[in-house]
């Protein structure tokens, strides 16, 4: 059965609720979000309220997260549970000890690392008994501190990367039901040089998973509502089965949402039923988790503008069309048919490594991501694999791939890994100065 939640963004105080819990709020919100026929929601407390110091873990904190979850129990719904916040929003919530005259590489410095895998672990130690806790993710997005766009950037090689996974993984969850993942944005599939690579994300953990924004460059290169827009979370699930080993292994479309700097709010609804359709025909999908809950609050200052608005619940707490709309497209899809295998692929090449010659023909724009977006439109459902798999017959046949397609390099890419013009104006003024 198909899964379909949602990123819960308080409805009042936005995650700054988190310094002081209304747990009435609390209640209400997630009552709305059950009302709705939702089943999950991801919850994200910010990392310098639970370990505003290197050495410590404030229970208190933790106690509060606890609550959160077994509010969302109360309600019907399960949680998973974010450890590293890290970033959200536009906003970057990382601990004094990290920054400033203390700097260092949350992915390199060893004390930080170790302080990060004990925050792991005391997340697990205090949910796992909770009857509707699903697992963590190790946070959200951190591979953007590791860009060189980043104005204060955490530098790391993809080897140190993979010793940071293998640390904050460790043996797994207590519990063997529950999961431990890491989530990225996409530049770790379409930027090249990026240090997180994709079998960084198609590797570790019980799931990979995937977040999907068009303001990425596919609306802007192909308009907002063409079949790339609403088929690219529907991508990005396929790229992630093509770098897994396991072929079988599900992929949760984590983040998606409608972005108002693009859509309008009246083509909101129709671009999420086009995209949960296009991704629900995966039989790798193991759920949608929408961005997000609510909007944020007019009142609250300096946010992009298209944050005020991608909730399924506006600040006043009325349903919108979007909330609506995603609640009725997913009481219809979760009990669905599995679908039937997909047998055509489209091959991506890779070296050695397993990391792609070139991440930028992934991309919107590229030739890997034109060539199963055509073959896509004429309905022939491609999946990908890598050039390794595909110089692999048993690995073909265990996929279940009958044919193959390799793409004609283009060149270009509308990529951007900044989510809007604002941000990317300042940006470039903080460079130059």
């Amino acid at each position: 059965m198909l899964r379909f939640g949602v990123n819960y963004t308080p409805s009042r105080d936005w995650f700054y609720s988190w310094l002081s819990p209304d747990w009435a709020v609390t209640r209400r919100d997630m009552k709305a979000l059950a009302d709705l026929g939702l089943d999950h929601v991801r919850i994200m407390p910010l990392w310098p309220v639970v370990q505003p110091n290197r050495t410590l873990i404030r229970r208190r904190a933790l106690q509060d997260i606890r609550q959160v979850v077994e509010i969302a129990g109360e309600a019907g719904l399960d949680a998973s549970v974010d450890v590293l916040q890290g970033h959200l929003s536009g906003f970057d919530f990382v601990p004094s000890w990290l920054t400033d005259w203390h700097q260092r590489s949350m992915f390199v410095d060893p004390d930080a690392v170790a302080a990060q895998a004990a925050l792991v672990e005391a997340f697990d130690e205090h949910l796992h008994d909770l009857p509707n806790f699903l697992g963590l993710t190790l946070g959200n997005e951190v591979n953007q501190f590791t860009s060189a766009l980043h104005p204060n950037r955490m530098p790391a090689t993809t080897a140190q990367v993979t010793s940071w996974l293998d640390t904050l993984h460790g043996a797994g969850p207590r519990d063997p039901r529950h999961f431990r993942l890491n989530a990225e944005y996409d530049a770790v599939w379409y930027a090249d040089d990026h240090p997180f690579v994709p079998t960084h994300s198609s590797r570790y953990g019980r799931m990979g998973v995937v977040h999907s924004w068009i303001f990425n460059g596919t609306a802007q290169g192909y308009g907002a509502m063409s079949h790339e827009s609403v088929h690219h979370a529907a991508y990005l699930v396929e790229l992630s089965r093509a770098f897994a080993v396991d072929p079988a292994r599900p992929v949760w479309l984590q983040e998606v949402g409608a972005p108002l700097n693009h859509l309008t709010e009246e083509q909101a609804p129709d671009f999420c039923e086009r995209t949960v359709r296009a991704a629900a025909d995966s039989e790798a999908l193991w759920g949608v988790t929408w961005w997000c809950s609510h909007d944020v609050e007019r009142r609250l200052g300096d946010f992009p503008d298209l944050e005020y608005s991608l909730g399924l619940i506006d600040a006043d707490g009325r349903v919108k069309p979007l909330g609506r709309r995603f609640g009725e497209v997913c009481a219809e899809l979760r009990s669905r048919p599995r679908p039937s295998p997909r047998r055509e692929a489209v091959v991506v090449p890779v070296d050695a490594a397993d990391v792609p010659v070139s991440r930028a023909e992934l991309s919107p724009g590229g030739g890997v991501f034109e060539t199963w977006m055509r073959h896509a439109r004429a309905g022939t459902r491609p999946t990908l694999v890598t050039s390794a798999t595909a110089a692999d017959p048993s690995a073909l046949t265990a996929r279940g791939i009958a044919r193959l397609f390799h793409a004609e390099p283009t060149g270009r890419t509308f990529y951007s890994s900044v989510s809007d013009a604002e941000t990317l104006h300042r940006i470039r003024d903080h460079a130059e100065h």
